[in-house]
């Protein structure tokens, strides 16, 4: 089987250590459990939250995420909608900004561990 790269083991959610495993149980568009972790990767045994809080940082990644979204929507309602009322901006973006949290929730947290962790990918595992 060829080794899968960073950006593809981010976009599959796979653990950051092996590339193998899955880092969460369910799919993100499970209502009940989309932020239901393993609390160790079922392949390797990396134990994914090292520390109580240790996602809290994951929120930072979540923020920009969506306020990057959140700008984009205003850009395009600002330029192709010739830059409706207040009420419009606030009837688009919120509905998104729920839509996508599921997302935006487990990208931030997959990011962190990949990026941030300070994990190193161990080829072979």
């Amino acid at each position: 089987m060829a080794d899968v790269s960073k950006s593809q083991a981010v976009l599959s959610g796979l653990c950051p250590q092996c590339r193998k495993g899955k880092i969460f149980r369910k799919p993100f568009y499970s209502l009940t459990g989309f932020d239901d972790m393993y609390e160790h990767c079922p392949h390797c045994g990396l134990r994914y939250e090292v520390e109580p809080g240790y996602f809290i940082g994951a929120m930072y990644v979540s923020y920009a995420v969506s306020g990057g979204v959140a700008l984009i929507l205003g850009f395009m309602l600002f330029y192709f909608f010739g830059d409706p009322d207040g009420w419009v901006y606030v009837c688009v973006i919120a509905p998104v900004m729920l839509l996508i949290s599921p997302v935006n929730f487990r990208i931030s947290r997959v990011v962190w561990l990949h990026y941030v962790a300070g994990i190193k990918y161990q080829e072979g595992l």
